[in-house]
């Protein structure tokens, strides 16, 4: 069933983004982070490696996004980044990604979740959220098979280009 909603919702919104006009100014967005769900952090601690690729495709993410036409993107001060670090989990802390949006004076904030089931299986899952209507407006996810640089920048690269930002031919 969340699958089907996911669906739905992604649906939906790809209709939003596709209808909206040619020309209307980027929307002002900031990217509150990438975090690391490490399901077997026990065993296998995150490495310095998967650390340097949660920075490489945060800093993708915003260049595809920038390159659209459709966004541009707001620095996170430092020391708001520390606040967002330092607090609940983005996307589970009941709106406070919502109060970061306006402390940034942005339209739109978006994260990114990676789980790592184990070095074979994980997922990356973007969302993207409008900041005075307080609504998500874009969930989605795709599975990668390998934990190396390329799966990952394959696996955000698939998912912007076909479900974020897909081709009006598409």
């Amino acid at each position: 069933m969340r699958c089907l909603s996911a669906l739905v919702i992604g649906g939906v919104m790809a209709a939003v983004l596709l209808s909206a006009p040619a020309n209307a100014e980027p929307q002002r967005t900031a990217l509150l982070g990438v975090h690391l769900q490490n399901d077997n952090e026990g065993y296998e601690p995150t490495s310095d490696a998967e650390r340097n690729r949660m920075k490489a495709i945060a800093a993708e993410f915003e260049k595809l996004l920038t390159a659209s036409g459709r966004y541009t993107f707001v620095p996170v001060p430092a020391s708001e980044q520390q606040k967002i670090d330092a607090g609940q989990l983005v996307g589970a802390c009941g709106g406070c990604e919502y109060d970061y949006g306006r402390a940034l004076n942005v339209d739109h904030i978006a994260w990114i979740r990676v789980q790592k089931i184990s070095n074979l299986i994980l997922n990356i899952n973007v969302y993207m959220a409008d900041v005075a209507d307080e609504k998500v407006t874009f969930i989605h996810s795709v599975d990668l098979r390998n934990n190396t640089d390329e799966s990952w920048m394959r696996g955000l690269n698939y998912l912007v280009q076909n479900y974020l930002l897909p081709s009006p031919q598409g």
